[in-house]
């Protein structure tokens, strides 16, 4: 039996080498391709005797051994919509299981890759190369929270993203101690003549205990008393732009012998007639310290039914925070903006779509909004080499891998893609070598059968 169990034994390591030569040729063929795990091949001997002293070296099988927790180089991409995991972590896809009236049904079990060429079809999906589909958590757009913890494949359309109401400005600004107004330069030797002066005004009192205006008749001598505060764009429920303009006068000077106050004025029309309302007080009095520090602290002011040239936009919050408005020297004599933006904007359409190294969804439209709206979930297995191997890079959950855990702890990172995890010079090490011991078992199913031949001639 020794002869035929060599021969045996030496067809059984043809078929473990003829195995490990297609893995080779496997990892070699798709060196190139996105995501790819290689296959590398372990071998097990096969004991042919239970008994110690007559036991052999026994046969070989072979064995796949699985490489899916070895990272493959992280290769910059140019598409936004690409990505690469680094570190732990899958991708959570599915494939279609029909395109009834040209659009895919979804009603598969979650797949999982680590191929991330993800791009836009024509129906707004992200697919990969492979055709398998993204799934994601939608983020509440308010909160900027996740929405439930099961990913759902999802789809982007076109829709306009509605307008926002501006409802907050924040405001932070220095004022000048000594603002250079036009009628301060025209009498700065004369003490207060930085100062805005009721009494100049034909019309109705700019300052009335904060809650004033200026007519249009007057606009010329409000401008001369008063320095400019900034401006900005802001938006009613439609969308509608409108310019909210600002200016600053001050009411009172500690150096004339009364506290420095301040009161602030924004533009309502534009277009305002002899008695008709060109500017409007927003208030409130600002009263400083000596230390030029808003005493009390002022960190908002509502201004009631905002309206500018006929067009309302409603309440507005005007936020300066944590001494956000303060009055220290400036030679320059002006109002120096630190801080004005609002919350408004007008409707947009989606532009494009991008992945944030957050692993975020990012939606940029026509209004200059990035908004992010969805959170791309990373799983990971307790048993990754045990996953069930699919067609395009592809992996299905089975007993000896364990179900998904959400929360991996890799990180992915936009407009790149990860590369094969293939060594082209290892794999050729591991083919000179396959191919030598599989030369060496040919040899021995040949000195066998020389053998057998050798007995049978005996029998002659």
């Amino acid at each position: 039996m020794g002869i035929f169990g060599a021969m045996t034994t030496a067809v059984g390591g043809l078929q473990a080498q003829s195995f490990a030569l297609e893995n080779i040729s496997g990892n070699i063929a798709n060196s190139q391709t996105t995501g790819f795990k290689r296959v590398d091949t372990s071998f097990a001997d096969l004991v042919a005797s239970s008994s110690a002293k007559r036991q052999t070296g026994g046969g070989v099988t072979a064995l796949s051994r699985q490489t899916n927790t070895v990272q493959g180089d992280i290769q910059t991409a140019g598409v936004d919509t690409f990505m690469a995991i680094k570190g732990q972590g899958y991708f959570v896809v599915q494939k279609p299981s029909g395109f009834p009236d040209g659009s895919p049904v979804f009603v598969g079990v979650d797949l999982y890759t680590r191929r991330g060429d993800f791009e836009l079809d024509k129906d707004g999906y992200l697919v990969n190369g492979s055709g398998y589909y993204l799934k994601a958590l939608e983020i509440d757009a308010a909160t900027g929270n996740t929405i439930g913890s099961v990913p759902e494949v999802l789809q982007f359309t076109n829709d306009f993203l509605p307008s926002q109401t501006t409802t907050i400005i924040q405001y932070r600004a220095n004022l000048a101690s000594l603002p250079r107004t036009q009628a301060y330069t025209n009498a700065p030797d004369t003490p207060g003549s930085e100062l805005i002066v009721p009494g100049a005004y034909t019309g109705s009192n700019p300052l009335n205990a904060g809650d004033g205006t200026v007519e249009g008749a007057d606009v010329a001598t409000f401008l001369e008393q008063s320095i400019a505060g900034g401006a900005i764009t802001v938006y009613d429920s439609l969308g509608n732009e409108m310019n909210v303009q600002l200016r600053w006068a001050k009411t009172d000077s500690a150096a004339t012998g009364g506290d420095d106050t301040w009161e602030l004025f924004y533009l309502e029309n534009s277009n305002a007639g002899t008695t008709d309302v060109a500017w409007r007080n927003v208030g409130q009095v600002y009263e400083f310290n000596t230390s030029g520090i808003l005493d009390p602290n002022i960190p908002a002011v509502t201004i009631n039914n905002l309206s500018i040239n006929g067009v309302t936009v409603g309440n507005v919050i005007l936020s300066h925070g944590a001494s956000g408005v303060t009055q220290f020297a400036d030679a320059n004599g002006v109002a120096k903006v630190n801080l004005l933006n609002q919350n408004g904007y007008a409707a947009g359409e989606l532009q494009s779509i991008a992945v944030s190294d957050k692993g975020r969804i990012v939606a940029s439209y026509s209004n200059g909004r990035s908004i992010e709206i969805a959170e791309i979930p990373l799983a990971s297995f307790l048993g990754d080499n045990a996953l069930k191997r699919l067609d395009g890079g592809a992996f299905e959950a089975t007993s000896d891998s364990g179900p998904a855990i959400y929360g991996a702890s890799g990180q992915i990172v936009g407009k790149s893609l990860e590369g094969s995890n293939t060594d082209i010079a290892d794999e050729f090490t591991k083919l000179i070598v396959t191919q030598q011991a599989y030369a060496a078992n040919t040899r021995i199913v040949t000195t066998a059968d020389q053998m057998l031949q050798e007995t049978i001639n005996m029998i002659r």
